[in-house]
């Protein structure tokens, strides 16, 4: 007789421990890049706002990081580039400038190195990521539709 609540509480825990390890499963590429891209909008944001480092971000350009442009390569090696040579030496050390630094540059990496053609491009609109605008882009398909049911 005891024997049988002793397997139903091991099979409960049993049960209970699966459920601990589904919720433990690691990120995959795409939802670190997600994760990371929205991080640097936040800091960047802060850059912007801050008394401490708005001077500095006058010399960021402005970005709007869409993961599923295939512009954002491009567009992180400019921001990078912009943001090592800024020319105020007070900028340099500044510890929130120092951190939107290294967050783009692992974004860089790992879209670059780690995720190398796991990501899906949904468009190749570059002015998007800089007004954060996307301007609709008609394929041939779709406007012959559009000019068939005008």
């Amino acid at each position: 007789m005891t024997a049988l609540p002793v397997r139903l509480l091991f099979i409960s825990l049993l049960f209970l421990s699966f459920g601990v390890l589904a919720h433990c499963a690691p990120p995959t590429c795409y939802s670190r890049v997600l994760g990371l891209s929205k991080e640097i909008m936040e800091t960047l944001d802060k850059v912007h706002k801050s008394s401490r480092t708005k001077e500095c971000a006058q010399f960021l350009p402005k970005m709007f990081l869409d993961v599923h442009n295939s512009c954002i390569m491009a567009k992180l090696r400019d921001f990078l580039y912009m943001a090592e040579n800024v020319p105020l030496e007070y900028c340099w050390e500044r510890p929130r400038i120092i951190y939107l630094k290294r967050r783009v540059r692992a974004l860089y990496v790992i879209i670059n190195r780690v995720c190398y053609r796991d990501l899906v491009y949904l468009t190749d609109d570059c002015e998007a990521l800089d007004t954060g605008y996307s301007s609709p882009r008609y394929t041939e398909d779709r406007l012959q539709l559009l000019v068939e049911t005008s």
